[in-house]
């Protein structure tokens, strides 16, 4: 399950942390995308990847390049290709969320509340502990109240 770190102190220290994911995809995650990315872009964006650097846009059904995707969707490609990197959330719209939390593994960082409504089960990290938290309001209540 994805864990978040609502304080970048509690971030440990042999974890690389990602603020600008549109720079990091750019340069990183671009140029791994295959088969696993074409199905989050379809689910983030509505487009389809038609090659390596290529997208199909819903709008107009014009093509467009890969650095075009959302930066949500790029977050999610980035989390996706380097679990073992921590990726700021600021950027990611509720489709994003959604995703990033249904996640196996990953990191996330967030200094203020950013939940979909429909979530599972993610890892709410701090210095002192690690708990898993199953329900929306007690995810937003960690953060609100966690100093």
């Amino acid at each position: 399950m994805i864990t978040i770190f609502k304080h970048k102190k509690d971030i440990p220290q042999d974890k690389e942390y990602i603020e600008l994911n549109d720079i990091f995809f750019n340069q990183n995650t671009a140029t791994r995308l295959d088969d696993k990315a074409a199905k989050y872009i379809q689910l983030i964006d509505v487009s389809e990847l038609i090659s390596k650097y290529k997208i199909r846009s819903r709008f107009e059904d014009i093509t467009l390049n890969i650095d075009q995707l959302s930066t949500g969707c790029k977050t999610v490609l980035n989390v996706l290709y380097f679990p073992d990197k921590v990726f700021c959330l600021k950027e990611c719209g509720n489709n994003a969320l959604e995703t990033l939390y249904s996640f196996e593994e990953g990191y996330v960082y967030s200094e203020y509340a950013m939940i979909p409504f429909n979530m599972k089960r993610v890892k709410a990290q701090t210095s002192r502990e690690c708990q898993v938290i199953e329900d929306y309001e007690e995810l937003k209540e960690w953060w609100e109240n966690e100093e």
